[in-house]
């Protein structure tokens, strides 16, 4: 088993993912206890109906326990790992249709800390992201906290801003890029 760094990983959810790659089902259920509220807030926030979050959540934990042996702390935090599952799945039932969208903008500094996290070290993040968002020019910080925090698709941003669709992609990856560079200052 990797060493879990404490900085990137407070909870311990490395080992639990690890453990659960090798379908320890105890360690799959203290998982799904530390991680399902903030992962179901992620499907609530996309998909409106609380139905639609109920089941994609499901899918997201099928995901986990069927794809858990692939992660890769390497490559990025589990949280990072979980919450892109989650995102992917939201955006795939929201692609098949039938289902109510967001349509309003959020505040992202609305959105709930999360559970397990030291508030001090989490405000510092806070503070550093908004600080890096606030650099980028404003249509790409709009469409950028618009497809990360609601879910929206390149096609979605696109109609919803009224720009073409090579546009909105080159102003996101142009935003990603800068972000990037700031946080990694």
């Amino acid at each position: 088993m990797v060493a879990t760094d404490r900085a990137q990983d407070p909870v311990g959810l490395g080992p639990l993912l690890l453990a659960t790659g090798r379908r320890d089902q105890q360690a799959f259920e203290h998982l799904y206890r530390l991680t399902s509220a903030k992962l179901f807030g992620i499907c609530k926030r996309m998909l409106v109906q609380r139905s639609d979050a109920e089941d994609v959540l499901q899918e997201i934990y099928l995901t986990i326990w069927n794809k858990a042996s692939q992660f890769d702390e390497a490559r990025g935090t589990p949280i990072t790992w979980l919450t892109t599952i989650a995102r992917s799945k939201c955006i795939d039932r929201l692609r098949l249709g039938g289902v109510e969208r967001h349509t309003d903008m959020i505040d992202p500094d609305q959105l709930p800390e999360p559970e397990g996290v030291d508030p001090v070290e989490f405000a510092s993040d806070q503070l550093r992201l908004a600080n890096c968002l606030a650099r980028l020019q404003n249509q790409h910080r709009t469409v950028i906290r618009t497809a990360f925090f609601d879910g929206c698709t390149y096609h979605d941003l696109a109609a919803r801003t009224g720009v073409p669709l090579g546009t909105m992609k080159s102003w996101i990856r142009r935003g990603l890029l800068s972000l990037k560079a700031c946080l990694e200052q």
